[in-house]
């Protein structure tokens, strides 16, 4: 057992064939959870990523064990902070200043970590953390959702047709027994200067669900439209 594990830590036929099987198809896993939520980097994405990771180190370990010369985890560093580019371009900022992607671009980050852990034969770290990084991706994402569904803390945007509308709003919100803070005014672009944009939180006095909430606070003068973020 232990020289076949040994044959396997070496860079061969065999080894390469095992590696690269393994990096498919745990950042498959990875990516099909993402890409089901139709998130912009997906299946492919996280393969592609995870897959180039595993040759990267590969390479690396290659050049060392050939020439037996250059440090074996220099190439493996230059994937870890080059990996940034492609994660930032997932992470965008919405209309709403809503932050979107964060957890696909720390996904993807993982995902060439997954790599780099296969690409050098660490195939239990490469498991381990693979399955870890699933766990929190999906469980861990339904109780963060739970836990927001219980907190009486709520994060808002809101649009009103005038600045008066803003006055009416936080009157509502203290005759209902709701603190607001945080408010912030957004810009609008290319829509009347009369409008309003806000960005605010609010947190009940009393234990409520989200929606009972959002209905008191609908009712205020001037409102087009509520969302909770």
């Amino acid at each position: 057992m232990i020289s076949q594990l040994a044959i396997l830590k070496d860079i061969n036929v065999l080894s390469i064939c095992v590696r690269i099987f393994l990096s498919v198809v745990i950042s498959g896993i990875l990516g099909f959870e993402r890409g089901r939520k139709r998130h912009p980097a997906g299946f492919r994405t996280y393969i592609l990523v995870c897959l180039g990771s595993t040759i990267v180190m590969m390479t690396n370990q290659y050049i060392y064990q050939t020439y037996h010369t250059g440090d074996i985890g220099r190439l493996g560093a230059q994937v870890v902070s080059g990996i940034g580019f492609l994660g930032a371009g997932t992470i965008i900022i919405t209309g709403r200043n809503q932050v979107r992607g964060l957890t696909t671009a720390a996904g993807l980050w993982a995902s060439a970590c997954i790599g780099l852990s296969i690409g050098i034969g660490f195939y239990e770290g490469a498991i381990l953390g693979g399955t870890t990084i699933f766990f929190v991706m999906t469980i861990l994402h339904k109780m963060d959702n739970l836990m927001r569904k219980k907190s009486n803390l709520l994060h808002l945007y809101l649009e009103f047709e005038n600045s008066l509308g803003l006055g009416s709003f936080l009157s509502l919100a203290k005759k209902n027994s709701i603190d607001v803070m945080d408010v912030q005014i957004v810009k609008n672009k290319g829509e009347e200067k009369k409008a309003m944009s806000v960005l605010l939180s609010v947190k009940s006095k009393e234990n409520r669900p989200h929606t009972e909430v959002l209905q008191y606070l609908s009712q205020a003068e001037a409102l087009n439209c509520i969302h909770e973020i």
